[in-house]
């Protein structure tokens, strides 16, 4: 028989909820293991600038604020992740709280110059938590309402900021940059060649357009949607890794002349490794010509659009494309995930991607009833967001952004764009400054991210191995004194690749070089 507190009797028979003070209860422990975190990251910055972050107490491997770092089968017997048959409450949830603070990258440190994000600020951890509050799924207005509404008005925010001006101007906030590219594909396709949509490929070949140094989340889109990963066709580049228009045009051409259907160019604006953007102004009258769909992906570098001067200088013509993905959680500081693919026209969205579905989509039913809709002069709104989007369950990731550009206001997101490539071409002069480094990056730098090779008194070794060996060395060995980069393949083997943002102290910077000099003494590099 079942017991009272979970039958469907009387009121007065049942156990009365008690979730409220549950919730404050594991707020407030969590909490006091949250704040010596963050404030641990802060702590250590002020050592940043000798070459070595704080050493963590107790530590099973090279122990500092910003990591713990153990090879996997190590730190999977520390965590001990078994599943539990019997509740362990209040002290394991904070046992593992514990090991995950712990044993995780801190991103709040300084020293975390890895990828193409840090971490997020006060206001994001609120978003978070408002989120999680309300735990509902911005897929139809009638369940999230307020969410709903500042989605749409986010976006068209953001559509205004690159210069989609036009009154159907907006977006969609994804889950991920490669999410909005694949979005945009899918978009295109059915934009262009609507009976793709019901009968889909029908015998054509499509192909489409992306830079040497583009990133690989078109390939994997066009394996998603059987157009086969050879159908994207990879456009040449300058020395400063840009796409090369008349290279786009020939390519298309000949992509044509074998009777094939080219209908889609992707277009960088910040390649993931030097940073690059693509001439989006040149770009564009080719895709006019052919009829072709210019996507941008601003994934890492769109968030310059926040800047006048750098969306002036770095994203030229990006008004002319039709669709842009822009990912806030990258430059601008807003929690993971947030992202959003910007259109000129959210018409070609909805048609491109609706669906019918009686279950979910009631036809516009939240259209105010005495709203006529100036007599059939405009579209009606779109509120069920998830019409435009592939995917139904929805988090309503625009939220963090909205709540930061709200506390923070729009000048300080300028400011901290700006900042950022001021403390990337600081980092730069110090290496040029330097015997000991060879430059990949040239100024002025494209983005936030300075590549180069370590090479003492200026030789670089003719061996790509070796080269390559060092570098991924020396990157291990910066992480027991507290800094973390990555490394990519070039011409004379991998060259580090470090990520800065608008918030890196210069101190910081120069302690990363003081480390990766003193790092390869002690390898004998």
């Amino acid at each position: 028989m079942v017991s009272n507190a979970y039958t469907n009797g009387a009121a007065g028979l049942e156990t009365p909820l008690n979730r409220a003070d549950e919730v404050k209860d594991l707020l407030d422990a969590v909490q006091a293991l949250i704040v010596p975190f963050v404030r641990a990251a802060d702590s250590d910055a002020a050592t940043k600038h000798t070459g070595r972050g704080l050493s963590g107490p107790g530590s099973h491997g090279p122990r500092t604020t910003l990591v713990d770092h153990l090879p996997p089968r190590k730190l999977e017997t520390l965590l001990n992740l078994e599943i539990p048959a019997q509740r362990r409450g209040k002290e394991g949830l904070l046992d593992v709280v514990q090991k995950t603070l712990r044993y995780s990258v801190n991103t709040w440190d300084q020293g975390f110059m890895d990828k193409l994000y840090a971490s997020t600020n006060a206001v994001g951890l609120v978003s978070e938590l408002l989120l999680a509050v309300l735990n509902t799924n911005a897929h139809v207005y009638q369940v999230s309402p307020v969410l709903t509404l500042i989605e749409k008005h986010t976006t068209r925010f953001l559509a205004n900021l690159l210069g989609f001006t036009s009154p159907f101007a907006g977006g969609i906030s994804q889950p991920g940059g490669s999410a909005s590219n694949s979005t945009a594909l899918v978009i295109a396709r059915n934009t262009l060649y609507p009976s793709t949509k019901k009968e889909g490929l029908g015998g054509r070949r499509f192909t489409l357009f992306t830079s040497a140094h583009g990133h690989y989340s078109l390939e994997k889109a066009a394996q998603i949607f059987g157009l086969g990963s050879d159908a994207v066709i990879s456009v040449p580049v300058d020395k400063q890794g840009r796409m090369l228009p008349a290279a786009l045009a020939a390519l298309v051409q000949q992509s044509k002349d074998r009777g094939e259907t080219p209908f889609f160019v992707n277009a960088t604006a910040g390649t993931t490794v030097l940073g690059s953007f693509d001439p989006l102004h040149l770009l564009a009258p080719i895709c006019k010509r052919h009829n072709l769909w210019l996507h941008v992906d601003g994934s890492w570098g769109g968030p310059v659009a926040f800047s006048p001067r750098y969306l002036a200088e770095r994203l030229e013509g990006v008004d002319l494309a039709d669709s842009v993905a822009i990912t806030p959680h990258k430059m601008l500081g807003v929690p993971m995930t947030c992202s959003f693919l910007i259109g000129r026209d959210l018409r070609q969205f909805h048609s491109a991607m609706t669906l019918p579905a009686g279950y979910l989509f009631h036809g516009g039913e939240e259209e105010d009833d005495d709203d006529d809709n100036e007599a059939g002069d405009r579209d009606p709104e779109i509120y069920d967001l998830a019409d435009l989007t592939p995917q139904c369950g929805r988090r309503a990731d625009s939220l963090k952004l909205y709540l930061s550009l709200s506390y923070y206001g729009l000048a300080h997101f300028s400011s901290l764009i700006d900042a950022g490539f001021a403390n990337a071409e600081y980092l730069l002069g110090l290496l040029v400054a330097s015997p000991n480094f060879l430059p990949v990056s040239e100024s002025p730098l494209p983005c936030w991210q300075v590549c180069f090779y370590y090479a003492r008194d200026g030789k670089l070794s003719g061996d790509e191995n070796e080269v390559s060996r060092a570098t991924s060395r020396i990157a291990r060995g910066l992480i027991g004194r507290g800094f973390m980069v990555d490394f990519a393949p070039g011409e004379r083997g991998s060259f580090f690749r470090v990520v800065v943002n608008g918030g890196t102290k210069r101190g910081t910077l120069d302690g990363l070089v003081k480390a990766i000099e003193e790092a390869a003494g002690e390898l004998g590099v």
